[in-house]
């Protein structure tokens, strides 16, 4: 008589079976970390314009704090803040006329400046304190995990605060009929004025652009891995 097999005999012996709690484990441990797979990468321009643009905001924020000192006249103004003769004359809020009338909204903007310049900063710091080289950047410095996330965060609220105070100023003078500006010949207006101040509208844009771009991305990514989760 033919004896029957049990299915079990058909196992390898010594492996035991895999429970589908144990297959999930397995699954959840081998995944790497979410943070591994991201890499933050300052580009080209925002770097640049960083260069240029905190010591020039630095130099502006030490004018309007050291005011009236730092003005024609003062014993701080020359020579470091002796081009502000000039744009005073363009721009009557840096100028004796806003000064004298004590108007308040020039102090205001320089102290949003060292907040915003401070946020830059801990960015830049935080991308070189822990930036490895990243192969995917071509050897570039990139920084990851928290630190990454953390350097995203400040310089993308940065960048909002400089767009927004830099509209506001704009508006300021719109809705005020151009009180302070609007004694310019229009090559004046352009060279002196809508220029120098329409760089940090494009630029703070662009990074508005870049590190929201990157933090959608992100979150996105984040979100699609917990529904697979679930």
């Amino acid at each position: 008589m033919v004896s029957t097999r049990s299915t079990s005999s058909s196992l390898t012996p010594g492996i035991p079976p895999t429970t589908p709690r144990a297959a999930i484990r397995s699954r959840s441990t081998s995944r790497p970390p979410a943070s591994s797979s991201w890499v933050h990468v300052p580009d080209t321009v925002t770097l640049l314009w960083l260069a240029v643009s905190l010591p020039l905001v630095a130099w502006d924020t030490g004018y309007i704090m050291l005011r009236p000192r730092s003005m024609p006249g003062g014993s701080l103004h020359w020579p470091l803040w002796v081009p502000y003769k000039l744009y005073g004359e363009v721009d009557h809020v840096y100028g004796f006329k806003q000064w004298d009338l004590r108007n308040g909204f020039t102090a205001a903007q320089g102290a949003l400046n060292i907040v915003e310049s401070l946020c830059y900063l801990a960015y830049l710091y935080l991308w070189r304190a822990n930036g490895r080289p990243s192969a995917r950047a071509g050897g570039r410095l990139g920084v990851a995990g928290r630190p990454a996330a953390l350097a995203v965060m400040l310089a993308f609220s940065a960048a909002v605060m400089t767009l927004s105070k830099t509209v506001l100023y704009w508006a300021n003078e719109y809705f005020s009929g151009f009180d302070n500006i609007g004694h310019n010949d229009m090559y004046s207006l352009i060279v002196l004025w809508i220029i120098p101040n329409g760089a940090w509208i494009v630029f703070s844009a662009y990074m508005i652009y870049k590190f929201g771009g990157e933090i959608v991305a992100v979150l996105t990514a984040a979100s699609g891995r917990a529904s697979k989760n679930d």
